[in-house]
């Protein structure tokens, strides 16, 4: 099994959101990975819904996240309506060559990247 992050803390650590941040950006373009698989990778398996805030929140951040990338666990386009306009999302998508129909990735096993699998 391959190893987190270095210096992943528990869930009530105030910079959840930067270690959920840290990951996000190192998915790779023309990848997408879920709210869940990045919950797990940072150590808190059942924290898929606060990983969504903090992409919600993202905006905020210092740095531009390719937040695009982050979809829900059957591929759907859920954070779609937090970007500045609601199409934004799947065209940032679209224009890394990933196929989107009805708000939801053709093929998104072949896409997805998991920070578990691909990370050491």
């Amino acid at each position: 099994m391959k190893k987190p992050l270095k210096n992943l803390k528990s869930i009530d650590e105030p910079d959840f959101f930067e270690r959920v941040y840290a990951v996000v950006k190192l998915i790779p373009e023309g990848r997408v990975t879920s709210y869940g698989a990045i919950a797990r990778y940072i150590g808190s398996p059942q924290a898929s819904r606060m990983v969504g805030w903090a992409m919600n929140a993202s905006h905020r951040s210092r740095e531009l996240l390719p937040a695009h990338r982050v979809v829900n666990r059957r591929g759907l386009l859920t954070g779609k309506h937090h970007f500045r306009h609601e199409m934004l999302m799947q065209q940032l998508l679209e224009g890394e060559g990933i196929e989107i129909e009805e708000d939801r990735l053709v093929h998104f096993e072949k896409h997805f990247w998991d920070p578990y699998k691909e990370l050491v």
